[in-house]
């Protein structure tokens, strides 16, 4: 359960130096899905949706984004001149692009729906230059420039010229750099056949993740797909970046594992790098246990459910001893007063303060409150952004999982229910479903929600193995031992992430 709750917070907030142009307003992106190529046999299943799920946590991330689908080479031209007439001086610019590209003389092409190729110099007629693209975005001055390229397919043009020079080619671009391909170069990886590719969700997993620059962002999507494809897919990154930038506006990067010194409390650090020094036990972490003295590093953080790029919820900071430990609300989890000191709910509860309907500032103080184990005060945040827009599937597929957690079962089915009724085969709301299944005891439905999503996402751990887990207790051993093997193949850590959730 990888892909839950969302961290991109669009603030103007703890800007260090380095990155003081890089405020919400300085951030612009040009988010392309192509699908719809006349010479494939059948569209692409991926690149719409992918784009358009890129798009949205961009833009919950500060950037200005525009969004094409299906672009000819005119469209394509216009939508890249609109991107370079935005940027100013020391801007942010980000580039996504999903569809085909194809290598030549030693440049990688992005191709538009209506390209013409049947020679090699039609490549370079009608396609896009990646190196060329970067170029211009250099000249009108932009400080960080960010290609997110998933273009790494068989495609049905080269086969028309020559044997192939399979794949994308290296980018020479200039300083203040970040491109990855979705693939090695010259390589190619096949359409999984399901709404997203595994690029996607595993580089939407990580932008997620608070407190991350750029380069570890993307290292760590790279790690992600290659541990899911088993090898069969890794993708490569090349990096000449000048100064720090995170996706998440105000980060300063990832902490130590150590544990922080006490006085003075240092801000949260992230999930994935500092796990909780606590003796395992289901989540969440109370905020009124007794202080613990200190114990050895614990093992690597858990596999957190889809959309909560965090594994258990960390404890609150550890108190001087003369303090008493923080309140607690009844959840378990720290309480509203002792996180209001946290840099980012701070931020985003100053703008809510100013604007009680901001939704997105509601939307993810949601998420990082989910992300702290404060699971009440998560709800009560979801539910304001439900109600300014009661067809916001993630913040209906955000509650049900909250709600699971929380053991408000009938109360989380009707909200993957509408969550799916919104947005059939969401594969998320059916994994968060099939969770609410396994927990109330109703094995053959958690067993098709599960299937359902696996359908989508064959490589989607948790449902393999709340699969396997369903399987047992509905009778089939054998079958239910397969699907728990593979997946702890897949994350030896998923048997510890469903007990944090109450399934053992």
């Amino acid at each position: 359960m990888k892909t839950r709750f969302l961290f991109l917070l669009p603030l103007l907030v703890l800007l260090v130096p380095t990155a003081a142009s890089h405020a919400a307003g300085d951030r612009f992106a040009l988010v392309i899905g192509n699908a719809k190529y006349p010479d494939a046999d059948s569209p692409l299943k991926e690149p719409i949706n992918d784009a358009r799920d890129v798009a949205d946590e961009l833009k919950r991330d500060g950037f200005t984004v525009e969004v094409g689908e299906n672009l000819t080479g005119d469209a394509m031209r216009r939508a890249f001149d609109k991107l370079y007439g935005k940027i100013k001086p020391g801007a942010v610019a980000l580039v996504f692009y999903s569809g085909f590209g194809i290598q030549s003389a030693r440049q990688s092409y992005l191709i538009p729906v209506d390209a013409q190729i049947w020679t090699e110099s039609d490549v370079r007629r009608d396609g896009f230059s990646i190196e060329a693209i970067l170029g211009e975005l250099n000249t009108r001055g932009a400080g960080v420039k960010i290609a997110l390229i998933d273009a790494s397919r068989r495609n049905p043009f080269e086969r028309r010229f020559r044997s192939f020079s399979a794949g994308l080619t290296p980018v020479i671009a200039p300083n203040g750099t970040l491109v990855m391909y979705s693939a090695a170069l010259a390589s190619v990886v096949s359409d999984a056949g399901g709404d997203h590719s595994l690029f996607v969700q595993e580089l939407l997993k990580e932008i997620r993740v608070p407190d991350l620059m750029a380069e570890e962002t993307l290292n760590r999507t790279k790690m992600g797909v290659t541990r899911a494809s088993r090898g069969e897919q890794v993708p490569w990154i090349s990096s000449s970046l000048a100064e720090d930038f995170s996706f998440i506006p105000g980060a300063s990067g990832s902490r130590p594992a150590e544990t922080p010194p006490a006085p003075p409390a240092p801000p949260p650090a992230p999930v994935a790098s500092n796990p909780p020094p606590t003796p395992p036990a289901p989540p969440p972490v109370a905020a009124n246990n007794p202080p613990a003295p200190p114990a050895p590093p614990s093992p690597p953080p858990l596999s957190p459910k889809p959309q909560v790029d965090a594994a258990l919820p960390p404890p609150p900071p550890p108190v001087k001893p003369a303090e008493s430990a923080p309140p607690a609300n009844a959840d378990g989890g720290p309480s509203a007063a002792a996180l209001q000191e946290d840099p980012t709910i701070k931020s985003l509860t100053a703008k809510i303060a100013a604007n009680p309907d901001d939704v997105n500032a509601l939307y993810r103080r949601g998420q990082v409150y989910a992300s702290k184990g404060a699971y009440t005060l998560a709800i009560k945040d979801f539910d304001d952004t439900l109600r300014i827009n009661s067809k916001d599937v993630e913040a209906l597929n955000n509650r049900c999982w909250t709600r699971t957690v929380v053991g408000d079962l009938q109360g989380a089915l009707k909200d993957c229910n509408e969550a799916l009724r919104l947005r059939p085969n969401f594969v998320d709301a059916l994994d968060s479903r099939g969770l609410v299944n396994l927990k109330s005891g109703a094995v053959k439905n958690a067993i098709a929600d599960f299937d359902a999503a696996l359908k989508i996402n064959p490589r989607l751990t948790s449902s393999l193995y709340g699969r396997g887990v369903a399987k047992q207790r509905n009778g089939s051993t054998q079958e239910g031992s397969l699907d728990i093997a593979n997946a702890k193949a897949m994350d030896p850590n998923i048997v510890q992430e469903f007990a944090s959730y109450g399934v053992r």
